[in-house]
């Protein structure tokens, strides 16, 4: 096949000519692939294989970085930041405003990559797309609002005048997971270039290439190279390296991991934001609408194979609804198309690895062992690509089951009765994750009240999570060991400044006048303040 540019199509026999084979075997072109990995800044000499987890097809020889390179990268960024901290928010604001554009227009070819190297059904790897333009778009146009100066009260009313600023931390450092490649490589890093960071960023090897297309955007939009640098190679030397040198820390992925990164953060008191893992829960009430929340459920479980932080594991139904809320469920998940994933009629694609595989595989015949039923799926499908697993339903899981507290990330969901609303409540609350929850009933008020009860960073009323996702507006993140910190939002930008107060004082000091003795000065201050409280004052 033949190209006219670079971008026109990575995959060489492209998944868009209606005539393909979809099991032929695939390849990326080597010009488009050196293109993007040369975007790591790596030189020692080392370097990994990925390969695409629909059939084992190598991908790329991705440069491995040393601990000399995150030096490298730390001060490109670092000579970067001071520049573009300088430039106006207008400015920035324009930059990302383009790459909103670009990001759209060049839809196609992020899914194809996002697809090919994550395993990942087709509409899934679109909602990457959709979510970094979002995202590009909403802090273009928020920018002001989070972080133009602002005005407090001062001490003295007319008197003391109080600036408010919102400074930069300087260079970001940002550790992105494999399963939504291109959203969680960019969405963290672009509130922190629109409040005048630099970023050093360590995507998952896994899914190197998705990250890089999001690097190659940024400066095709108009952003300065050396604001946004990659760096690639295993977390004990080149996370711990990027840890010691950033200003901030954003990370994504496993409790544990996160635990350590808090850990050298804490070391060199720096601040750091992490989303972890999470059982999560749906609650569906007697007075669910039945359909709906079968269809909620069945986004919520399977979408993106179940790799999806935000994703359900615990579907909590009313004794009311049970029997019929289940057969609606169980009838949809049979129903799901389970295939290619380069193809927009394919539901659900493939988990990304072995170990992926072998964990889904573990908790299932685990709880089948030990007295689980399956209601739908239940077993690996290696005739359509080595890594497939059918979405599957268990009922009966009790808590000596492995997949009962632990997080499975895969398309695997339990369904458990309950008789009231309290003991729902309490069941949601099990365990030590915190992150994402929903809540289907036609009583809205109702809802928002059981949502207060229920210890998740995110709730969802009569939908799975798009409702709270793709706000971005909404601060989102965990509690409890599904981490700290919020992405989105005021809060989404907010964390990447420091928050300077500025005090000018005009008039009248703060010791006393001269002739005027401290035990005087003394009786006038408290005077002054039983006047001020009189007068409303804070």
């Amino acid at each position: 096949m033949s190209h006219q540019t670079p971008h026109s199509d990575p995959l060489i026999g492209g998944p868009h000519d209606p005539e393909h084979d979809p099991s032929a075997s695939y390849a990326l072109e080597p010009d488009y692939v050196a293109a993007l990995t040369g975007r790591i800044i790596a030189t020692s000499g080392e370097s990994k294989l990925s390969v695409s987890p629909l059939n084992g097809a190598p991908l790329a020889h991705l440069p491995q970085s040393s601990e000399e390179d995150v030096v490298e990268a730390f001060a490109r960024a670092r000579k970067a930041q001071l520049a573009w901290a300088r430039t106006s928010l207008e400015h920035r604001a324009e930059i990302m405003l383009r790459l909103h554009d670009l990001v759209l227009d060049r839809e196609q070819e992020i899914i194809d990559l996002a697809v090919w190297e994550s395993g990942k059904a087709r509409k899934d790897a679109y909602l990457e797309v959709y979510h970094v333009a979002l995202t590009a778009r909403y802090y273009a146009r928020t920018a002001h609002r989070h972080l133009a100066p602002s005005r407090r009260s001062g001490v003295v009313p007319g008197a003391t005048r109080i600036d408010i600023n919102r400074v930069p931390k300087g260079v970001v450092g940002i550790i992105s997971p494999w399963n939504y490649p291109f959203t969680m490589a960019l969405c963290d890093g672009l509130p922190a270039l629109v409040a005048g960071n630099a970023v050093v960023t360590k995507p998952d090897s896994q899914t190197m290439l998705t990250a890089l297309i999001g690097a190659q955007l940024l400066e095709e939009a108009g952003f300065p190279r050396d604001l946004w640098n990659v760096v690639a190679g295993p977390g004990s030397r080149v996370g711990t390296s990027l840890i010691a040198k950033a200003d901030y820390v954003c990370f994504t992925g496993s409790t544990a991991t996160g635990k350590r990164v808090a850990a050298g953060c804490a070391e060199n008191l720096i601040g750091c934001s992490l989303e972890l893992g999470g059982k999560n829960p749906i609650l569906v009430l007697r007075d669910a609408a039945i359909e709906k929340a079968a269809e909620g459920a069945t986004r919520a479980a399977f979408s993106n194979a179940g790799q999806l932080c935000v994703s359900t594991e615990r579907m909590l139904v009313a004794d009311q609804v049970y029997d019929a809320f289940v057969e609606r469920f169980v009838a949809r998940t049979k129903a799901l198309v389970l295939g290619d994933p380069r193809e927009w009629t394919t539901d659900v694609g493939s988990l990304i690895s072995a170990d992926q595989l072998a964990t889904v595989s573990a908790h299932v015949e685990d709880a089948v062992a030990k007295g689980a039923k399956v209601l739908a799926g239940g077993r690996a499908r290696p005739d359509l690509g080595p890594y497939f697993y059918e979405p599957t339903i268990l009922e009966g899981v009790t808590p000596e089951m492995t997949c009962f507290g632990n997080e499975t990330f895969g398309p695997v969901i339990s369904v458990y009765r309950f008789h009231d609303e309290t003991q729902a409540i309490a069941k949601a609350n099990e365990g030590e994750y915190g992150l994402n929850g929903a809540i289907y009933s036609q009583d809205g008020n109702r809802a928002r009240a059981i949502a207060r009860e229920i210890k998740c960073g995110t709730i969802n009323i009569n939908e799975a999570y798009g409702a709270t996702f793709a706000s971005l507006d909404a601060p989102m993140g965990g509690m409890r060991q599904s981490g700290m910190g919020r992405r989105q939002g005021a809060e989404g930008i907010h964390r990447y400044t420091e928050v300077q107060s500025v005090g000018t004082q005009r008039v009248w000091g703060f010791r006393p006048p001269k002739g005027v003795s401290n035990e005087a000065f003394a009786k006038t201050l408290t005077l002054s303040a039983r006047v001020m409280k009189k007068l409303g004052q804070a």
